[in-house]
């Protein structure tokens, strides 16, 4: 528990505290402060009843509050008393610690912190009022609150400095609601993890050497996990002051004294709309993709605002507020940081890993730092071999010396950098595949397996009908019947059943890549080094239970004037023919590619990051932070808004790593929002409803989790079907303790109101679109809640942090093919030619160029790498903040129980030999839906939240 200090910067990333906190401990001489206390009397508000006294030591404490702390929701509470609302008189004291942070020692270097120091000294740096949640019985109005300074009390080895206030509750004051927090430091914000609240008793033996009250073992916490700005505007002033509620309450059963603090708060969070931000706000406001281009820097960066429009339409991001562009108005300049409010930056320890330096400068950096190295950033590698060196000898970066800050964060950001009397080396891990089966990527077995067990376990879908059909207008795209025929699957299945009988009998899968890419294959292949088809992969499912590669059909539709080349299409199979096999292998590459980048576009970034942001700003915006269902949903959205913010930065921006590394190139998120236009609803992203969208389960009701898989070993379903049902099932038993009924359900303001926004403010380009749910019943509710948690934590696991182990190995899934086909038409004689001379380095020259490659290497061996403070699905450090109430506590722990049993299942399944999509010679066992993990690049691990 700590309440972290920092500087009030520009720049929110920037962490400093009190360096001489420790000079302050036990140096604040009595007088000073009772003296502090008595003249602040004069000069606060009149509402004051009773300010701090110097702390009175030999007092034994116990705790009195309003709600479990996360460590006393995993322990045995002792037997409780009702301890917020006063009898008698009575002396409580009021206890929080502060953290000080790495870069404490260096600002207490400057004048301001000499200032903030001095308060602490006095004990005028922290200001507290407790609020009661009852009203004057006499007058109806709000009771005065009690105000108290806290003063500096303790500061261990840790750091951890701790602050009291002392307060005289007087009878009847009643139930304490809330506390008031007003930092009065003069430039330094302050993170207030908790509050406790605790009763002096006659007894010494439970007290701090010093006499403090931090030593007592905390019945109940107020817990905070808040910035909290300093009030620089001097008493009086709102600036600073922040309110945290002590109890979840409904809004309509909310405490008559704390209504108002309610709805103030939530009208703070919303703003006004006008003005740019600042990164002290907590400020939380819509607005399109309207900064993505930097039409200010180069022409060339001009790029569609996505949002707002029918042509582009998108979710909502947070609003900055910056000024727009001259050259472009509609566009917003890219000056500074992307603001999110102050509550969603990283922790320390996730900014050490991946913050705004790390991901704007480094991984920026190293892209001319790998160019430096090489001859021709186009350049393709001269061998497979030499692509194996990757993992043996590393990439050569420039000297030590030319490396500035790069040398330092690079070790921990990049892999390792190994250091010799030479050269330094920018060393990778061996992605677990490779260490399986060096030329898995070759095999069409593995092709086909990881459809099911890969990175992108989202894409394959059964075939309903046939002859395949496009939905593209034919006068533009050509004919709609695919040119994969029945006569040449049935001859690839080895004539042991027809087409008919295969798509019957659900047999006939397929990775479609057609409509979605071939509205812009010329608009791609418009770009130098990229080219683009549409693309259908047809898969057979044996009798095994795996996947047989049949065929792949690549078009590219008539191109308009002046070329007017009609449309080209082929089919490729395997074969045994030297010239038809290369050909082949060069097909499943682009096929590859297209799902690489559908994979980033849409399963990854579309779906888990930029459709949960909306949620996120309606819940801050329309559900106080007592509401139970913002207690249930906030540990699911930490961090999402600042890794979103920084993927406008610097990966899905013009000139950004997606655009200069996949294929679709600079209209890379124009198709991403043609997939949201396309495919994206919202009771189609829980897992079940996935399943069926795609034809891979049928609804039954007397399977086990209500679907039943038409691939049975298909192992991202069977484990995630697990822990769905986990999630669905803790948020029912959440959402029943709440609402009893469906009036409670209609009846609740702000959820509706929560509910409304996302779809007509967040969403609202598909407002109107079918998908929608009302939430009108506890069940309609629990499900559209389970959705939320699924997509942010297990759908954004499955999909994230498998990617380096996956693609690592850039031939096994490279991001972009760079040339055409040696066969399409009018052919290229030169190509053909050289294609047939040496088609290994066709191949090759097809691959993403060194400098693409080791830049995507290193950007997806960051993203699939677990913070070292990172927060799992069902972890206890992160039970409900209503942790006291019996029935929720059980509900989680029963959660928690589940996950942990889902673990043991999974790993009895990745040994079942019988199970050969997971299982075997050569294969990487499933891990992803594997709830826990510790740090690192495990391939395991379900994040609370989409955290990177």
């Amino acid at each position: 528990m700590a309440l972290l200090i920092k500087p009030s910067t520009n720049t929110a990333q920037t962490c400093c505290g009190c360096s001489s906190a420790s000079a302050a401990r036990g140096s604040s001489p009595l007088f000073l402060l009772a003296a502090a206390a008595s003249s602040s009397s004069l000069s606060r508000r009149p509402s004051s009843v009773q300010l701090g006294r110097p702390r009175r030591r030999g007092k034994k404490k116990i705790v009195v509050g309003c709600v479990a702390s996360s460590k006393s929701a995993r322990s045995e509470a002792p037997s409780r008393r009702d301890s917020s609302a006063m009898a008698a008189d009575q002396r409580v004291t009021a206890v929080a610690t502060i953290k000080v942070t790495v870069g404490g020692f260096l600002n207490s270097l400057r004048p301001s912190r000499a200032i903030d120091n001095f308060k602490d000294l006095i004990g005028r740096s922290l200001y507290l009022e407790l609020v009661s949640s009852q009203l004057d019985a006499k007058t109806g109005q709000e009771k005065p609150t009690l105000r108290s300074y806290a003063h500096q009390v303790a500061d261990n080895d840790d750091d951890v400095v701790t602050y009291e206030a002392d307060f005289d509750v007087p009878a009847g004051f009643g139930d304490v609601g809330a506390v008031l927090v007003t930092n009065e430091h003069h430039s330094t914000e302050m993170f207030l993890q908790d509050i406790k609240l605790v009763v002096p008793s006659s007894a010494s033996d439970d007290s701090d050497d010093d006499g403090s009250a931090a030593a007592a073992s905390p019945l109940l916490a107020i817990r905070c996990n808040s910035w909290v700005e300093p009030n620089s505007g001097g008493d009086g002033d709102a600036a600073g002051k922040r309110v945290f509620f002590a109890k979840p309450y409904l809004p309509s059963q909310t405490p008559a004294g704390l209504r108002s603090y309610r709805k103030e708060d939530l009208e703070e969070k919303r703003g006004d709309g006008r003005g740019q931000r600042k990164s002290g706000d907590r400020i939380y406001d819509y607005d399109t993709y309207n900064d993505l281009g930097d039409p200010d820097n180069n022409a060339d960066k001009a790029r569609p605002v996505l949002g707002g429009s029918k042509q582009f339409p998108y979710p909502r991001c947070c609003r900055t507020g910056r000024p727009m562009s001259t050259k472009d108005p509609k566009t917003e300049t890219r000056k500074g940081d992307n603001y999110v409010p102050r509550d969603e930056a990283f922790s320390e320890e996730k900014q050490l890993q991946f913050s705004v330096t790390t991901l704007q400068s480094v991984l920026q950096a190293a892209v001319p730092a790998v160019q430096s190295t090489l001859i021709d950033p186009n350049l393709s590698f001269p061998s497979f071999f030499v692509i194996d060196k990757l993992f043996e000898d590393g990439v050569k970066l420039p000297k030590a010396e030319d490396l500035g800050f790069l040398r330092g964060v690079l070790p921990r950001l990049l892999q390792r950098l190994r250091d010799s009397p030479a050269d330094n080396v920018l060393l990778f891990d061996t992605p677990k595949n490779v260490q399986k089966d060096k030329f898995g990527w070759l095999r069409d077995e593995e092709f086909a397996r990881e459809t099911l067990a890969g990175m992108n376990p989202y894409a394959i879908e059964l075939v309903r009908e046939f002859p395949l059909m496009s939905k593209l207008d034919p006068a533009v795209y050509g004919p709609a019947e695919s040119a994969i025929t029945a006569e040449i699957l049935e001859k690839q299945m080895g004539h042991v059943m027809t087409v008919a009988d295969a798509v019957k009998q659900k047999r006939l899968f397929m990775l479609d890549y057609h409509d979605l890419y071939l509205p812009y294959v010329h608009k791609i292949r418009a770009q130098e080094h990229t080219t683009m088809y549409g693309s259908r992969t047809v898969f057979f499912l044996t009798g095994d239970g795996t996947l047989q590669l049949l065929a792949i059909e690549l078009t590219r539709p008539a191109s308009p004037p002046p070329s007017a080349q009609p449309q080209w299409r082929r089919v490729f199979t395997p074969s045994t023919d030297t010239t038809e096999s290369w050909l082949w292998r060069m097909a499943k590459s682009h096929v590859r590619a297209h799902d690489s980048g559908h994979h980033e576009l849409v399963t990854h970034w579309l779906r888990t990051h930029c459709a949960v942001e909306p949620y996120i700003i309606a819940a801050n915006r329309q559900l106080s932070e007592m509401h139970p269902v913002y207690h249930l949903l906030h540990p699911h959205f930490r961090y999402t808004m600042r890794i979103n913010a920084l993927a406008r930065s610097a990966l899905i921006n013009a000139g950004g790593i997606i655009e200069l590394s996949f294929s679709p190139g600079k209209h890379a998120m124009e198709l991403s929002s043609a997939a949201y236009d396309k495919l994206w609803r919202f009771d189609a992203e829980s897992l079940p409803a996935d399943l069926v969208r795609r034809g891979m389960a049928e609804v039954d009701p007397t399977s086990e989790h209500g679907v039943k898989l038409v691939i049975e070993d298909y192992p991202f379903a069977n484990d995630g079907l697990l822990v769905w049902d986990a999630i669905e099932r803790w948020v029912e038993a959440y959402v029943a303790r709440f609402y009893p009924d469906a009036a409670a359900v209609a009846g609740d303001a702000e959820l509706q109101a929560f509910w409304a926004e996302v779809i007509e403010v967040g969403h609202g380009d598909k407002k109107d679109a079918p998908g929608w749910p009302e939430l009108d019943t506890p069940a309609s509710l629990a499900h559209a809640l389970a959705t939320i948690v699924w997509v942010a934590s297990a759908h954004h696991a499955a999909v994230n942090f498998g990617q380096y182990d996956f693609a690592g190995y850039f031939p096994n899934r490279p991001s972009i093919a760079r040339t055409r086909m040696p066969v399409e038409e009018p052919v290229d004689s030169e190509a053909l030619a050289a294609f047939v001379e040496d088609p290994d380095n066709a191949l090759r020259e097809c691959f993403p160029s060194q400098v693409q490659a080791t830049l995507v290497m290193a950007v997806l061996d960051l993203l699939s790498t677990h913070s070292p403070d990172e927060e799992y699905l069902g972890g206890m450090e992160t039970a409900p903040w209503s942790g006291d109430d019996a029935g929720v506590r059980a509900a989680y722990g029963e959660f928690n129980a589940r996950l942990k049993e889902i673990e043991g299942i999974i790993d009895g399944r990745n040994a079942d030999r019988r199970l050969k999509n997971r299982c075997g010679a050569g294969i990487v066992p499933y891990q992803l839906m594997k709830p826990f993990s510790g740090p690192g690049l495990t391939s395991k691990g379900i994040p609370n939240s989409t955290s990177i």
